[in-house]
């Protein structure tokens, strides 16, 4: 019997990619606590996390296909996570401007019929132009990025930010890396094509 296929997410960004696929699927809040571990390297954060949204979705579906995926950006060790006030994502831009950052994300996917998971970490590596307090402010004003990492939404205005983007996937960097998804849709047996 198929599978029905869950994203544990309520980012539409995240959803919006997935559609892309063309398959049905539907999508649960993993409300899962974010907070890193002591000692936790921020790569180690995003694949615990995606890891964790998918489990904690299994519980309500028991018998599903569960993505689930979590995203870190980092520069020279230190994390920056989603800033939700103006204050911190102006801060984070300035530290950011010039600076070539890590945005790593977490891609699980659950079966929760069987119990096996497959896992992987995926980078994308973007550099930030010079940014001016005023193109912060402008950009922040047009589009307030503070559910983002990094305070950066590529697929929007955020877009301008960039001098350049290195990946193997353009989808990571939106949080929904598409070709490792296909990869492991394909391991469960899902025919993408």
């Amino acid at each position: 019997m198929p599978q029905n296929l869950i994203l544990a997410s309520t980012s539409p960004f995240r959803r919006e990619l997935l559609g892309r696929l063309g398959i049905p699927f539907d999508v649960a809040n993993p409300q899962t606590d974010e907070s890193p571990f002591p000692g936790e390297t921020p790569e180690q954060i995003a694949l615990r996390l995606s890891e964790a949204k998918a489990r904690a979705v299994a519980e309500t579906y028991p018998d599903a296909l569960i993505i689930g995926s979590d995203q870190v950006a980092t520069v020279d060790g230190k994390m920056y996570g989603k800033p939700g006030t103006h204050e911190r994502a102006v801060d984070q831009l300035r530290t950011l401007s010039g600076k070539t950052v890590n945005f790593f994300t977490g891609l699980c996917l659950l079966n929760a019929r069987t119990g096996q998971v497959q896992v992987r970490g995926v980078p994308t590596l973007v550099t930030f132009r010079e940014l001016s307090d005023q193109e912060i402010e402008n950009y922040l004003c047009r589009e307030p990025a503070y559910n983002c990492a990094g305070s950066a939404k590529s697929e929007g205005l955020g877009i301008a930010l960039l001098s350049s983007m290195r990946g193997d996937d353009p989808n990571a960097l939106v949080g929904l890396p598409l070709i490792a998804l296909c990869d492991m849709l394909r391991n469960q047996g899902v025919a993408v094509l």
